[in-house]
């Protein structure tokens, strides 16, 4: 029913909204169920029979079926948004989401490592000749140094790393490019990898790549960062997203402007960025009933 619809839409996602491939295959996926679901469940065959309570018992049977809020709160954001581009191209007249509140979603505070289990993981002694061995520590420093996001990390080319002036040329969601400075330390185990590089004859320009010369797939980078965390942590999740979190919660636990980590990260307003100032109040609540003589009244 909705099959050219919905393919003409994520077309309209990747050319002209330029969202990530992470959000333009979630939410094709999103529609794709919903589609399934009007045409197996609800009998509904024709575009212009859909009404606001098809919507509201898809989204309830998500609910129901024991789907996480923000799985469920993110299909709804697919179905308005749908609908809002088929209404702009003149295929219905009225959006039939528009007025389906979306499910609260109770906030969790980012997991991160400790600046002691970084230094643990770090002090790990590994092979300098051994490409792999350079390559994944590399992809520890990068994402804990720099706080990229997993896909910025696979894109990253060789000419996007600048050793002379220090600082990483990243193009993050929607396109937008920013710099990012590293440190002298991160500027040795860089031009260390890219000579490893040259010496096992290894010419893609991808910075991320395999042994065969190969770009570096998400699920081996996931597994590589999830496989090196777990020496020093007994964390849950162990992503290369919970690094991006240590990256940001370490900052601001030392000192950083608030304002500066948004810009490092990437984050199109400062309210993405602010959850990580609870993780510090927090730490500051610790020390507080710790050292304070009547924190226990």
């Amino acid at each position: 029913m909705l099959e050219v619809h919905i393919s003409n839409y994520v077309n309209y996602l990747d050319k002209q909204k330029r969202s990530s491939i992470h959000t333009s295959q979630n939410y094709q996926n999103d529609l794709s169920q919903f589609n399934n679901f009007c045409i197996e469940e609800l009998a509904v065959k024709k575009i212009d029979d859909l009404t606001y309570q098809h919507i509201r018992f898809f989204i309830a049977t998500a609910v129901e079926n024991g789907l996480e809020n923000s799985t469920v709160k993110r299909r709804l954001s697919a179905l308005k948004s749908f609908f809002k581009y088929l209404q702009q191209q003149n295929v219905i007249q009225s959006n039939p989401a528009s007025k389906i509140i979306a499910p609260k979603i109770a906030k969790r505070l980012p997991q991160f490592l400790t600046e002691t289990e970084m230094g643990t993981l770090f002090n790990q002694p590994i092979d300098l000749n051994n490409f792999e061995e350079v390559r994944d520590r590399l992809i520890i420093d990068l994402l804990y140094q720099c706080g990229l996001r997993r896909a910025e990390l696979l894109n990253l080319k060789e000419e996007d790393v600048d050793l002379q002036q220090q600082h990483l040329k990243v193009l993050g969601k929607r396109n937008k490019e920013r710099l990012i400075p590293f440190s002298i330390h991160l500027k040795r185990n860089l031009a260390h990898y890219f000579n490893v590089k040259k010496e096992q004859s290894l010419s893609n320009p991808y910075l991320m790549i395999t042994p065969t010369n190969k770009l570096l797939g998400t699920g081996k980078l996931t597994k590589i960062v999830n496989d090196l965390l777990a020496r020093v942590s007994t964390l849950s999740k162990k992503s290369p997203h919970v690094l991006r979190h240590t990256f940001a919660t370490h900052l601001l636990n030392n000192g950083a402007d608030i304002n500066a980590v948004k810009e490092l990260l990437g984050h199109a307003n400062l309210q993405a960025t602010q959850i990580y100032t609870h993780n510090t109040i927090e730490k500051l609540k610790k020390s507080y009933k710790q050292a304070h003589p009547r924190s226990g009244d």
